[in-house]
């Protein structure tokens, strides 16, 4: 079977080959400073006795499992620490289709594009439900698409690329409606730092055998690069996930447990408060230039994506890249995150650079 590489590396490729200044809002690569214990850990890592670089434990430092669970509230064997929230992803999706409970995955459109590649990896059937003209769960679609076949809902929130906050009573619902069909749920919340409403809740709150969690530290700790994700599972599931890591990766890279455990201890709550606050402002001028620009845009309630319809210019890669080379400015297409938003244009508030973006738009849409 051929997969198709994904569109982000053709457009940041584009974007790199562009005989321009060109302002990258393409991929959510925080751009502001990791914790310094992090930065310490990885120094004092360097020190250690090879023992410790050597395999760490399959699943995970056992001492990063148990700081995972205390923030998270659960018990640490419940925790499988994984590369990146990416595979823990992979692996929770896997578990759901290797039950013969079905082949089919609903997939909220728009939807962040990695989803349906996991599912045709795992040799599941794609169906895509759209969301509420706000982004929000359209519960009574989701009711509609569910049906025997159905073997996992997939969910984020705070959403990529919606910048959706669900309702935690529509999660919870959608995790009955898949007890009922014996489906799972994975809801993936690696935007949980960045709540911009106040009204985001964990599905670990939804006592379920069929909902697991999945989450990272790529955006929260600013280290995309670390590679250190976790999946929160049910009992029944655990021993299906560790094996299928240990059988893709063996284990997960030990210096960046070893400092994102230390960051964890000795990290407070203002290093997330301030990179919200960082993020709020640009959401603000952002959107702002782009009122002024005329554009259709939403304003995110959490993470840090916007999503920009500017009149008769739609979301195709064509467009995208006329922006690189005509305003200078590098944004995902629309049509990337499904059909909801073909008309769209989705654009990473993860630079400094960002209010100059949105003035480069008004000027280029003016």
């Amino acid at each position: 079977m051929d997969y198709e590489e994904p569109q982000f590396f053709r457009v940041m490729q584009y974007a790199a080959t562009a005989d321009r200044d060109v302002i990258d809002m393409v991929s959510g690569n925080p751009d502001w400073e990791p914790p310094q214990a992090l930065r310490d850990a990885l120094r004092e890592y360097a020190g250690l006795d090879p023992a410790a670089f050597q395999y760490p434990a399959s699943d995970g430092l056992p001492e990063l499992r148990e700081a995972i669970a205390e923030r998270r509230g659960v018990d640490p064997d419940q925790v499988v620490v994984t590369v990146g929230t990416g595979e823990a992803n992979y692996l929770a999706m896997a578990r759901a289709f290797e039950r013969d409970a079905g082949d089919e995955a609903i997939l909220l459109d728009p939807v962040y594009p990695y989803y349906p590649g996991k599912v045709e990896l795992l040799g599941g059937t794609q169906r895509l439900v759209p969301t509420a003209r706000d982004g929000g769960i359209d519960l009574a679609a989701i009711r509609e698409a569910m049906s025997d076949r159905t073997a996992l809902v997939m969910v984020n929130t705070p959403n990529n690329p919606t910048g959706a906050v669900y309702d935690p009573e529509a999660v919870a619902e959608v995790v009955r409606l898949a007890e009922a069909h014996d489906a799972l749920v994975v809801v993936d919340e690696v935007y949980d730092r960045f709540d911009h409403s106040g009204r985001f809740e964990s599905a670990l709150a939804i006592d379920s055998p069929n909902r697991i969690v999945t989450g990272g530290f790529s955006k929260s700790l600013a280290i995309t690069g670390f590679r250190v994700g976790y999946a929160i599972t049910p009992p029944e599931h655990a021993d299906s996930l560790r094996a299928r890591h240990m059988l893709v990766n063996v284990t997960g890279p030990a210096p960046s447990q070893y400092a994102v455990h230390h960051a964890l201890q000795s990290t407070g709550r203002e290093y997330f408060e301030a990179s919200r606050e960082l993020l709020a402002d640009r959401i603000d001028a952002f959107t702002d230039a782009l009122e002024a620009a005329g554009a259709e845009y939403t304003t995110p309630d959490g993470g840090f994506y916007v999503l920009a319809r500017f009149d008769g210019f739609p979301g195709t890669m064509a467009n995208v890249k006329r922006l690189i080379d005509e305003a200078g400015v590098a944004g995902m297409p629309g049509e990337t995150f499904g059909t909801a938003r073909e008309e769209w244009i989705r654009f990473a508030l993860v630079t400094p650079r960002a209010t100059e973006a949105a003035e480069r738009l008004a000027d280029y849409f003016e």
